[in-house]
């Protein structure tokens, strides 16, 4: 076969792809409002979607529907993706799950084949030709609305968890210049990082000169993380401020002391209080009883 008749043969498959596509499209279209209620009524026997209400449901398949047909019309995916971005950013602080979005699609998807199969069942080789047509298109959407909510909940989870970790390291301004670090549970290298990061950003952010690292919460350090300690008291260092760590335990002193870390550059009192008030003292600070009056 020659290349001129290999062009021709694919430009009038092409042309028969595209013509079946447009009435494919059209008898959705046509359809619409029946396919529609066929597909609410499946999604609610399957027992998805149940955080939302069925006039939530009835809106959101309105949506999907027309922003599906349209994807097979034009063979682009660009508005169905914005769509699939809003829904997800909509369900997902609804407590709506991967699979349940991803089960609603592909009840679409066998609404819409058994629809066309009734429509062309008479007519084998035109019923081939049509889900040809269709199942590849419908298999690429599926898997967009699929992909467009998992990322969203990605992106959800790591903000979600981003403020743990930040609400598990507040670094909290007890006084002028005067900043307290409180650590409590485990310390992997990931949080030691977030940890560092965080007080470095406190301290510019409140002007610090001295912090006091609590570490009573903590149970233990391996050498990885403990090295890590020891490079956020030099950082602090750089921006002037000076590191007091507070409740080391037996367990701790002795993993900074196998991994030779020089305790000389690092300034330790045995529990908060005393770390405060050393802190204090380094400040200028006086602590006058109730009562009493300064000399």
């Amino acid at each position: 076969m020659s290349e001129v008749r290999k062009q021709d043969d694919l430009r009038a498959g092409s042309e028969i792809s595209a013509g079946l596509l447009r009435e494919l499209v059209a008898h959705l279209r046509k359809n619409r409002a029946q396919l529609r209620e066929e597909w609410v009524r499946r999604i609610t026997e399957a027992a998805l979607l149940q955080a939302m209400t069925r006039e939530e449901i009835f809106a959101e398949a309105t949506s999907v529907y027309d922003s599906y047909v349209e994807a097979l019309e034009t063979r682009t995916l660009e508005t169905l993706q914005a769509y699939a971005q809003k829904l997800s950013e909509r369900i997902i602080p609804r407590g709506v799950e991967t699979h349940e979005v991803v089960g609603i699609v592909l009840l679409l998807r066998d609404v819409l084949a058994r629809s066309l199969f009734a429509k062309y069942q008479t007519d084998a080789v035109m019923l081939n030709r049509v889900f040809d047509v269709y199942e590849p298109a419908a298999n690429s959407i599926a898997i967009t609305v699929a992909v467009g909510f998992v990322r969203e909940r990605e992106r959800v989870i790591r903000e979600q968890q981003e403020a743990i970790r930040e609400l598990s390291t507040p670094v909290l301004q007890v006084r002028e210049r005067l900043l307290i670090l409180p650590i409590i549970g485990l310390i992997d290298p990931l949080r030691a990082r977030q940890l560092t990061e965080q007080l470095l950003r406190g301290i510019r952010a409140h002007r610090g000169k001295v912090v006091v690292i609590d570490i009573t919460g903590v149970a233990s350090l391996d050498a990885n993380v403990a090295n890590h300690l020891v490079l956020t008291v030099e950082a602090a260092r750089l921006l002037g401020a000076r590191v007091i760590v507070t409740g080391l335990s037996p367990e701790i002193a002795n993993t900074l002391v196998n991994i030779g870390v020089d305790l000389g550059k690092m300034s330790t009192v045995g529990d908060l209080q005393g770390g405060i008030e050393e802190a204090e003292r380094l400040l200028g600070y006086r602590v006058i009883p109730n009562g009493s009056e300064p000399a």
